[in-house]
């Protein structure tokens, strides 16, 4: 199979590339890698002479799918691969790394405009950002610690759209389990200030059992421009209330996939939260070639969990600060940095309305870092940079009735390089490669031992990665191919152990090793003002190999097994047409490798593909705007598939483990916008 799809992709390739070159003409549509600027290596330069790998999504990507979920959109960038269990249950891996958290994205750095939006113990919920209020995506992939600190999976950015026209936008959207979203969002523009705001309203029934959802929203960024500073804002308000259907057995995934857990389903459990992110920076304009920005931010989580074995009620309130001072001439660039988070975690555990364990956590993270990039030609980019990052971990407990656990520790200081360089000889080429080092911090379960103190051994897990790629942008800008190779070598991994129902730990699972290939097309078919009119194909193919090199566990040797929940390869195809000015379609196609299910190699999840298409019916109405009509169907094919692995699952009361999270099988939907 994976030979057939590597085939499949070589085909493609060659033949869009060939048939591509006898175009004639070039429109302005097309869009050259020496045209985009990505910020994302904290400078903002041109794509095409970054030293280093890199993924960008722009917004028709993102408005190519029904919104609803990250996963089709983030699938666009090789090395990514993203467990979508419900809309309020994922995990995101980058380059194999983020496998072993159990129920959320850790490893990973996220930041909306800039504002870090990940806790300082490594969790992100980019699920909670509606995709109507993401206009771009940036993605450094592997460890990258120099860049941002605590993350060896990378750090993804998103930014809220810009407009320069005033415009009011509504739109309703309707599909099967009854799910609606709504949402409005408009623009202003005076003089020097901008401002962008957006309300939307997702709700769902769920296709399985217990898999309500109702999700809430409100963000609002904005800036103001003088001639010398620029002060920036976001805020991002939002009220979730999700059904847990929870993981099932083989059986029940083979037979009965729309069933929930029955533990869960007796219950009617549930995970509520209300969650509040706000950030202020102030950019000065200090000389010519200097400038600083200073962001300071907060963020706000008020949450409740009910389960079948006890039910969690907590809280996180984290304030931080980030300040970059950046130089520039035309052969520098040059930026120093600290990112200062402090996090207070307090959760309660209760169980038959009796509290049975109750705490205060408290996270200090600083993170200091610099980069530089010296250009001594036109051809040549080369960076060095290194952050070092210092946290601190404290313990309070509240409920001393089974003894006073309270305590503190302070890991160990990490100082983390990274060189990189880029050749780019010609506008049609360039060639990079890059070394860097990087390390994650372990989670609230993962720091704690079983009887609910610090674990005083645990260690953070840290790894170096060694890339080497090229960009090519082909026949007058009508192909663009990006391939990497890399290697992650990785020591210390952490690895979140469940030793019962409701008791979970952390260890480090030894040494392992990471390596694939990342090939990433962007092909311009024909591009015409009449029919045919422009036909775009983006797409990827990654194949990796992750492998434990050193790791026992209960006198178990592992090594040389594969590490679970990981593809063996990924690849999604995309194409957009528009044969006319007033007709879009879009269609994705996925394929999916097999993944093991737990460290023994012992079961496996089937590899699979699926289909995703829509489309798009633009209509302008005169003096008052524009309309825009459009049908879509997820999963045409009506692969049954898992969407989501609960690795090394539990045997649970002699019951079967519960690996599968069924993806959802064949379902529609339609709506409208309107532009006024």
């Amino acid at each position: 199979m994976k030979a057939k799809i590597i085939l499949i992709s070589i085909y493609y390739i060659v033949s869009f590339s060939i048939l591509s070159s006898q175009e004639n003409s070039v429109s302005d549509s097309i869009v050259s890698l020496n045209e985009v600027v990505v910020s994302a290596y904290h400078t903002n330069t041109l794509m095409q002479k970054i030293p280093g790998s890199i993924s960008t999504i722009s917004s028709n990507h993102v408005n190519a799918t029904d919104g609803n979920s990250f996963s089709n959109t983030l699938h666009e960038a090789p090395g990514l691969f993203m467990h979508s269990g419900t809309y309020g249950t994922s995990r995101i891996l980058i380059r194999g790394i983020g496998s072993r958290t159990p129920y959320n994205t850790n490893r990973i750095k996220f930041y909306l405009n800039d504002i870090p939006i990940t806790s300082s113990d490594g969790i992100s919920s980019p699920e909670d950002i509606d995709l109507l209020n993401i206009d771009r995506i940036e993605i450094v992939k592997g460890p990258a610690s120099a860049l941002y600190g605590s993350g060896l999976g990378g750090s993804i950015n998103l930014f809220t759209p810009q407009r320069k026209a005033e415009k009011i936008n509504l739109s309703v959207q309707y599909g099967s389990n009854n799910t609606l979203k709504t949402g409005v969002n408009g623009f202003l523009n005076s003089n020097n200030l901008e401002i962008y705001a957006n309300a939307t309203h997702l709700q769902s029934d769920g296709f399985r059992e217990n898999n309500h959802f109702k999700r809430t929203s409100a963000i609002s960024s904005g800036k103001w421009k003088q001639a010398s500073y620029s002060i920036e804002y976001i805020l991002l308000l939002l009220g979730m209330d999700s059904g847990i259907p929870s993981s099932i057995s083989k059986t029940l995934y083979e037979t009965n996939p729309s069933a929930a857990a029955i533990n869960w389903k007796n219950i009617s459990g549930y995970k509520k939260y209300n969650k509040g992110i706000a950030g202020v920076g102030i950019e000065n304009k200090i000389t010519k070639n200097l400038s600083n920005k200073l962001t300071v931010f907060s963020r706000w989580i008020d949450s409740y969990e009910k389960r079948p074995f006890n039910n969690l009620d907590d809280g996180t309130f984290s304030k931080g600060l980030r300040n970059k001072l950046h130089f520039q001439t035309k052969k520098w660039d040059a930026t120093l940095g600290l990112e200062l988070v402090s996090d207070d975690y307090k959760w309660e555990l209760e169980l038959n309305d009796a509290i049975i364990n109750k705490n205060i956590e408290n996270r200090k993270h600083l993170n200091l870092f610099g980069i530089a990039y010296f250009r001594p030609d036109e051809k040549w980019t080369l960076s060095v940079g290194g952050a070092l990052n210092k946290i601190t971990y404290q313990l309070t407990d509240q409920f001393i009735d089974n003894g006073d656990q309270s305590g503190s520790r302070h890991f160990p200081d990490v100082f983390s390089p990274r060189i990189g360089i880029n050749f780019a000889p010609s506008s049609q080429i360039a060639l990079f490669s890059s070394i860097g080092h990087g390390f994650s911090m372990p989670s609230p379960e993962e720091t704690l031992l079983p009887e609910g103190d610090i674990n005083k051994e645990i260690k953070q897990e840290q790894g170096i990665q060694t890339e080497a790629g090229v960009r090519l942008n082909l026949f007058d800008n009508f192909t663009l191919l990006e391939a990497t190779f890399y290697h992650i070598q990785l020591s210390n991994l952490l690895v979140t152990k469940r030793l019962a129902e409701d008791i979970f730990t952390g260890i480090n699972a030894g040494k392992t090793r990471h390596y694939g290939i990342e090939v990433q097309l962007e092909q311009t078919i024909f591009d015409k003002n009449i029919f045919p009119g422009n036909l775009n194909l983006r797409s990827n193919l990654t194949v990796s190999d992750n492998t434990f090199m050193e790791f026992t566990d209960n006198d178990i040797i592992y090594n040389g097994k594969k590490l679970p929940g990981i593809p063996t390869f990924t690849s999604q195809s995309s194409v957009f047409w528009q044969p006319v000015k007033s007709l879009i379609f879009n269609s994705q196609l996925q394929f999916i490798g097999k993944q093991y299910l737990n460290d023994a190699n012992s079961g496996e999840s089937s590899g699979y593909f699926t289909l995703n298409s829509k489309i798009s019916y633009l209509l302008d109405v005169k003096k008052v705007g524009s309309l825009n009509l459009f049908l879509g169907a997820n999963n045409v094919t009506n692969t049954h598939y898992a969407a989501m692995i609960s690795v090394n699952a539990l045997s649970i009361g002699g019951n079967e483990p519960r690996y599968y999270y069924p993806g959802m099988p064949r379902h529609f939907y339609g709506g409208i916008r309107i532009v006024l």
